[in-house]
C-alpha cells in the first residue's frame, strides 16, 4: 500500500508537470480532447479509487468514488449546485460516470484543491468509504491537494454533453512521461518555466484572497454604515424621549403637588368628621346598650310566664283527658247493662211463650186434670215458683232500670260539670292565646326595633370602615408619592447616563 501511494503521488506529479507545460504552449484554455488533461483525470481517477472500500449489494459488488464526493455538498454549500446539475444530467447513469463528471466540472471552477483539502480535513467522515492506509486518509493526500493548487491558473472549457463518460476506460499512457536525450538538455528551461509558474500561481492566489478580504472589509463597512445610520436614529429618538420625559417630570410634579395639598385638605376633613361621629358613635352606643338591657329583662319575665302558662296548659290537658278516658268507661258500663237488659227481656218473652203453650194444653188437657189433680197440684207449686222468680226478675229489671236512669243522671251531670270546666279551659285557652298573640306582637316590635338599631350599627360600621379606606388610600398616595420621587430619581440618573453615553457616542462619530 505504501509503494502504490507513492507510485500515485510520482504519477500525478508528473501527470500535472505535463499538463501545466502543455498548456503554456497552447495558451492555457485546454478542451477535453487534450490529452494530457484527459490523463490527468485518469491519474486523478485511481487516486480517488485507492484503498476505496467495497459495497456489496443484492446485484453486486459496488466500488464507486463518487460517495466521498457527495460529503463535499454537505461539508461545503458553494458545492451544491454541482452535485445537483451532475444528477440532472439524463446521459450519466452510472456512479463512476456522475464522479467523473464532479470532477470536470470542479476543475471548470478552479476549485477542485478546495473541495478535496475539505475532504481531507474531515477524515472521520471518510473513513466510511475508505481504508485506513488508503492515499486519501495518509499524508500522501494533502500533497496531492498542494499540487492540485497549480491547476487553478488553467481555463479548462469542458463540455458534458454528447460524451460517454459512463464506459470511459481509465488506463494510464506512460508515453507520454517518457523523456528524450534533448528534453534533458532544456531541462532548465523547464525549471525556469516551473519557477515562473509557481510564482504566478501564488500571485493570483494572494490576489483571491485579497478580494476576499476586500469584500469582508466592504461588508463591514455597509454594516457599519447601517448600525451608524440607526444610532444617528437611536439618538434622536433618545433625544426626543427625554425631552418628553423631562414634560412628563414636570406634569407630574404639578400633580404630586395638586395631590398633596388634596390629600392634607381631605385628611384634616376626615379627622375631624370621625372625631364628631366617634362622639356620636359612643353616645349611641350607651343609649342602646342601655335599651337592649331592658328589652333583655323584659324578654326572660315574659319567657316566665309563657313557661308557667304552658304548664298550667299540660295539667289542664291532662285533665280533660282523664275525663275522657271516665266517659268512655261510664259508656262501656251502660252499654253493657242495656246488653242484660235485652237479654232479660228476652228470657221474659220466652217464658211468656211457654205460659201460653201450657195454658193451651191445660185447656185442651182440662178432661184429663180430674183425673191428675195430683200431677195439677204439682204443676201449680211449680207455676208459683215460676210466678216468684217472674217476680224476682221483674224486680231485678226495675231495679236494673232505676240503677240505669241514675246511671244516665250521674253522666247527664258529669257532661253538663265537664263542659263547664271545658267552656272554662276554652275561655282561659283563648284568653292564653290573646295574651301569647300580644306577647308575639311586642316582640316583633322589639325585633324591628333591634334590627333598626344592628342597621344603625351597620351604617356606622360601614362609615367607619370607609373613613378607614379613606385613610389607607391617603397612606397610599403618600406611597405613591415616595415611589414617584424615587422613579423621579432613577429617571434623572437614566437621563444622566444616557447624556453622557450620547456624549460618548458624539466622540465616537466625530473620531
Amino acid at each position: 500500500m505504501m509503494e502504490e501511494r507513492a507510485n500515485l503521488m510520482h504519477m500525478m506529479k508528473l501527470s500535472i508537470k505535463v499538463l501545466l507545460q502543455s498548456a503554456l504552449s497552447l495558451g492555457r484554455s485546454l478542451d477535453a480532447d487534450h490529452a494530457p488533461l484527459q490523463q490527468f483525470f485518469v491519474v486523478m481517477e485511481h487516486c480517488l479509487k485507492h484503498g476505496l472500500k467495497v459495497k456489496k449489494s443484492f446485484i453486486g459488488q459496488n466500488k464507486s468514488f463518487f460517495g466521498p464526493l457527495e460529503l463535499v455538498e454537505k461539508l461545503c454549500p458553494e458545492a451544491s449546485h454541482i452535485a445537483t446539475s451532475v444528477r440532472n444530467l439524463p446521459e450519466l447513469k452510472t456512479a463512476v460516470g456522475r464522479g467523473r463528471a464532479w470532477l470536470y466540472l470542479a476543475l471548470m471552477q478552479k476549485k477542485l484543491a478546495d473541495y478535496l483539502k475539505v475532504l481531507i480535513d474531515n477524515k472521520h467522515l471518510l473513513s466510511e468509504f475508505y481504508e485506513p492506509e488508503a492515499l486519501m486518509m495518509e499524508e500522501e493526500g494533502m500533497v496531492i491537494v498542494g499540487l492540485l493548487v497549480g491547476l487553478n491558473v488553467l481555463d479548462a472549457n469542458l463540455c458534458l454533453k454528447g460524451e460517454d463518460l459512463d464506459s470511459q476506460v481509465g488506463v494510464i499512457d506512460f508515453s507520454l512521461y517518457l523523456k528524450d536525450v534533448q528534453d534533458l538538455d532544456g531541462g532548465k528551461e523547464h525549471e525556469r518555466i516551473t519557477d515562473v509558474l509557481d510564482q504566478k500561481n501564488y500571485v493570483e492566489e494572494l490576489n483571491r484572497h485579497l478580494s476576499c478580504t476586500v469584500g469582508d472589509l466592504q461588508t463591514k463597512i455597509d454594516g457599519l454604515e447601517k448600525t451608524n445610520s440607526k444610532l444617528q436614529e437611536e439618538l434622536s429618538a433618545a433625544t426626543d424621549r427625554i425631552c418628553s420625559l423631562q414634560e412628563e417630570q414636570q406634569q407630574l410634579r404639578e400633580q404630586n403637588e395638586l395631590i398633596r395639598e388634596r390629600s392634607e385638605k381631605s385628611v384634616e376633613i376626615t379627622k375631624q368628621d370621625t372625631k364628631v361621629e366617634l362622639e356620636t358613635y359612643k353616645q349611641t352606643r350607651q343609649g342602646l346598650d342601655e335599651m337592649y338591657s331592658d328589652v333583655w329583662k323584659q324578654l326572660k319575665e315574659e319567657k316566665k310566664v309563657r313557661l308557667e302558662l304552658e304548664k298550667e296548659l299540660e295539667l289542664q290537658i291532662g285533665m280533660k283527658t282523664e275525663m275522657e278516658i271516665a266517659m268512655k268507661l261510664l259508656e262501656k258500663d251502660t252499654h253493657e247493662k242495656q246488653d242484660t237488659l235485652v237479654a232479660l227481656r228476652q228470657q221474659l218473652e220466652e217464658v211468656k211463650a211457654i205460659n201460653l203453650q201450657m195454658f193451651h194444653k191445660a185447656q185442651n188437657a182440662e178432661s184429663s186434670l180430674q183425673q191428675k189433680n195430683e200431677a195439677i197440684t204439682s204443676f201449680e207449686g211449680k207455676t208459683n215458683q215460676v210466678m216468684s222468680s217472674m217476680k224476682q226478675m221483674e224486680e231485678r229489671l226495675q231495679h236494673s232500670e232505676r240503677a240505669r236512669q241514675g246511671a244516665e243522671e250521674q253522666s247527664h251531670k258529669l257532661q253538663q260539670e265537664l263542659g263547664g270546666r271545658i267552656g272554662a279551659l276554652q275561655l282561659q285557652l283563648s284568653q292564653l292565646h290573646e295574651q301569647c298573640s300580644s306577647l308575639e306582637k311586642e316582640l316583633k316590635s322589639e325585633k324591628e326595633q333591634r334590627q333598626a338599631l344592628q342597621r344603625e350599627l351597620q351604617h356606622e360600621k360601614d362609615t367607619s370602615s370607609l373613613l378607614r379606606t379613606e385613610l389607607q388610600q391617603v397612606e397610599g398616595l403618600q406611597k405613591e408619592l415616595q415611589e414617584l420621587q424615587d422613579e423621579k430619581a432613577e429617571l434623572q440618573k437614566i437621563c444622566e447616563e444616557q447624556e453622557q453615553a450620547l456624549q460618548e457616542m458624539g466622540l465616537h462619530l466625530s473620531q
